[in-house]
């Protein structure tokens, strides 16, 4: 095309967007090639397109910068506005990479280029407001230039035009703030959204968000989360996908401060440093301490031996009361069977319904655990308060020879109605049908939005087999009493009960999952730490893998398995997130994020997926226990005490929360006063309402702290062979002596002690050699005995 605009010779059209049409021209009186950008609309342009047009000129003519394009002229003609730029050869961003693409080291080293050059025009007072790989020109030596301002705003400047609620920017590289059209909230961190979305096109080879249409793709952005870059792009790294997803946070407050920040970020990544997009490791941090003081670290080693037996309690509680929030409780149905064992077959049935509601990802629905206390109960308020929900469905389940008879009520535990009822008498073989019946019907009543693959799930059989389902509804009926005290007796049983439901039948993809956790469960543990027990896992999640490569369950499980059968954290999270995608509701699964990002060091990131597992089980305390734990593991120990006074407000006479909350003091303020006070207490009021290992532990650790000798061997007499510990991990008796001959002064007996007490921890580590506590006992012994 050759036509005449004035001064300039049109030659092609090379793009088109924002509010302009951009041509490749010739400026026929200083014959160089430039680029001309005339506004798209013709006579058709409102005055507010003509004076955005126009601020984009004034805005980038402004700016003089190498990775900026810089403006020639800027002119009307024809009732057309038009500027010129430099005419940079080489081509837009997205359509250099789609030829060649770029390393990831060349994606970051950009990216840092770009985010440099924006940060200078934020210094300049000029917001882009639409960074987009087509707004970003690459020359002929693959230096970046940042263009088209068509969006910028001076950011002194309330314009008529920013004052509008019109939506600004790119769908799938636009900030949360700008596609609801609050412009007042518009900031330098929505540049910064834009620059994480580049990034994250660059590294996976697809935007952030990505629908059908611009409406799609708006609600995606407000409704979802990116998938992890790690997911789409196994090569990236945990540090630079926790960069990029910084940028992409919904909150403002949450991103990068400036694109200066993302820059000095990104290239410490780039010199294999530290990033600050997230706080270093507690774990990382003390290696180097360690370092620093190795006398000081054998005492603290030593002393967090002794704190090892309170920390294996399991607690029963449950948050203070808060304001109701939508969602539902599946409560425990009622047997009415005349045979005692139809218990476990009626918790089958509410297990069914509940697994199949939490599908449900429009849906807030509370995790078994929470629900089993609620046997009986009949305070419809009180449990909605309690369990923060509004509504509940409760039933009966009654079996008569092969007829099946159930009796369903949902309930507005707000005015304590009834807004659903139905009676089912049926043959037993339609069970199935009927719990998937029953879990849409109940969906349908709380109007929640159920989209094809969450029906097809729930509408999916568990079994063709009701003996399997027996068998597998006993099974999960016996883990929640397992512990590892008695742990290898229940856990045994119950994968014996799955082993018959999978051998009846072979498509019971349930029970494969049950299986391999089960399996996982006892070789973590230390119960089992063989290879036998790990292979037994692994051949069940391989089953599961046949049935179902793409459901959640199936790669939860995988990532319990990487988790604790592997140690692969890495593995662990990236299962995970693939689960998480069709298992909104499960809070087993943000609790294993949690222990896995703690695992990593990354502790508030696991105290927020912790948290998020007790708001879906809101009565499962030992989560409760663990996010005290985490609290207490970065120092936050005022918050840590809180966790344990929660317990007590429901439970004043649980123990284990006492002993813990006095615990607390001895780490946070070296006071073992409260300790004392709980012991003195339990030995007046009830002396047997404590074992007798935890009450000598807690005796032990305060004589110890306190460096006193004689209660200290009064504590040692009273204990057993156990006195510090749990099986399979524990302390010998030899260990504490040899603490005790230190305090003493005596370093030939507490010699003897380490020694025997390493003699006897090398036959753990000989039997299970590849089992890392027993490792770690076996260092802390080395550690007294002086051993590098």
């Amino acid at each position: 095309m050759l036509m005449d605009f004035g001064d300039y010779e049109l030659l092609e059209q090379i793009g088109r967007g924002g509010q302009g049409v951009v041509f490749r021209a010739r400026q026929k009186s200083l014959n160089r090639i430039v680029a001309l950008k005339v506004i798209g609309l013709g006579h058709w342009a409102t005055e507010a397109h003509l004076k955005r047009f126009r601020l984009e000129a004034e805005a980038a003519a402004r700016l003089e910068h190498p990775g900026i394009v810089p403006i020639h002229e800027v002119g009307e003609r024809d009732g057309s506005c038009y500027f010129s730029m430099k005419f940079v050869e080489g081509g837009q961003l997205d359509e250099v990479v789609r030829c060649t693409p770029m390393s990831i080291r060349q994606t970051a080293e950009l990216i840092v280029k770009v985010a440099r050059t924006v940060h200078y025009a934020h210094e300049h007072g000029i917001l882009h407001r639409d960074i987009k790989p087509g707004n970003i020109l690459l020359d002929a030596k693959g230096e970046p230039h940042l263009t088209d301002f068509g969006l910028a705003r001076l950011v002194e400047t309330e314009s008529t035009v920013t004052r509008t609620m019109e939506v600004l920017g790119t769908p799938s590289y636009m900030a949360p703030e700008q596609a609801v059209g609050n412009n007042a909230a518009v900031s330098s961190v929505t540049d910064v959204y834009g620059l994480g979305a580049v990034l994250y096109q660059l590294l996976t080879g697809q935007p952030p968000f990505a629908g059908g249409t611009t409406y799609e793709t708006i609600k995606l952005l407000l409704d979802t989360e990116p998938r992890q870059p790690r997911l789409v792009n196994p090569k990236i790294d945990r540090d630079l996908s926790t960069i990029c997803l910084k940028c992409l946070e919904k909150d403002p407050k949450r991103r990068y401060s400036s694109a200066l920040a993302l820059a000095e970020d990104l290239e410490r990544w780039l010199k294999h440093e530290p990033i600050q997009g997230r706080r270093t490791g507690i774990f990382a941090r003390g290696k180097k301490w360690v370092r620093r003081n190795p006398s000081i670290a054998v005492m603290a080693a030593m002393l967090l031996a002794l704190a090892v037996p309170l920390g294996v309690m399991v607690w029963k509680s449950e948050f203070p009361r808060q304001p109701v929030t939508t969602g539902i409780a599946v409560l425990p149905f009622e047997n009415l069977s005349e045979q005692k064992d139809s218990a476990v077959f009626a918790d089958g049935v509410q297990d069914d319904i509940l697994t199949k509601l939490a599908r449900i990802a429009n849906l807030k629905v509370i995790s078994r655990t929470s629900v089993m206390g609620y046997r009986g109960k009949r305070n419809m308020r009180e449990i909605g308060n309690e369990l923060r929900v509004s509504h509940v469905l409760e039933g009966s389940v009654r079996r008569v020879g092969a007829q099946l008879h159930m009796n369903m009520q949902l309930i507005d535990t707000r005015t304590d109605t009834h807004i659903w009822a139905e009676q089912y008498d049926r043959d037993l073989n339609d069970l199935f049908a009927i719990q998937s019946e029953i879990a849409q019907k109940v969906a349908q009543r709380l109007r929640a939005k159920i989209t094809a693959a969450e029906r097809l799930a729930i509408e999916r059989r568990p079994t063709g087999d009701l003996v399997a389902f027996d068998l597998y509804s006993r099974a999960s009926h016996m883990f929640p009493g397992a512990s590892f005290g008695d742990g290898m007796a229940n856990f045994g049983q119950a994968i014996e009960l799955l082993n018959q439901a999978v051998a009846r039948d072979p498509s019971f993809f349930q029970a494969y999952c049950q299986l391999a956790w089960a399996h996982d469960e006892l070789y973590f543990s230390g119960l089992d730490h063989t290879p036998a027990r790990l292979a037994s896992a692994e051949a069940a999640i391989q089953a599961a893998f046949r049935l179902r490569p793409d459901d959640g369950e199936t790669h939860l499980a995988r990532a319990w398995n990487l988790y604790h059968g592997h140690l692969d954290y890495d593995g662990a999270l990236a299962e995970l997130e693939v689960a998480r995608q069709t298992l909104p509701n499960d809070s087993g699964l943000f609790e294993t994020m949690g222990f896995v990002l703690r695992r990593q060091g990354h502790w508030e990131e696991s105290t927020r997926s912790l948290e998020r597992a007790f708001e879906l089980d809101p009565r499962n305390v030992n989560t409760l226990y663990q996010i005290g734990l985490s609290y207490g593991g970065f120092r936050r120990y005022a918050e840590q005490k809180s966790k344990f006074d929660r317990i007590l407000t429901i439970e004043p006479d649980n123990l284990g929360a006492k002993a813990e909350r006095a615990f607390v003091d001895v780490n946070w303020k070296a006071d073992t006063g409260p300790l004392h006070q709980l012991i003195d207490e339990i030995r007046a009021t009830n002396p047997a309402a404590m074992p007798k290992i935890a009450d000598s532990n807690a005796r032990l650790v305060c004589a110890l702290a306190e460096r006193d000798v004689a209660a200290a061997q009064e504590a040692l007499i009273a204990s057993d062979e156990i006195p510090l510990g749990s099986d399979p991990v524990h302390f010998t008796r030899p260990f504490v002596e040899g603490i005790i001959a230190r305090m003493t002064n005596d370093e030939h007996k507490a010699q003897l002690a380490f020694t025997a007490a390493r003699a006897e921890q090398e036959k753990t580590v000989q039997a299970q050699a590849d089992y890392g506590p027993a490792w770690c006992v076996l260092g802390v012994i080395d550690a007294a005995l002086g051993r590098k």
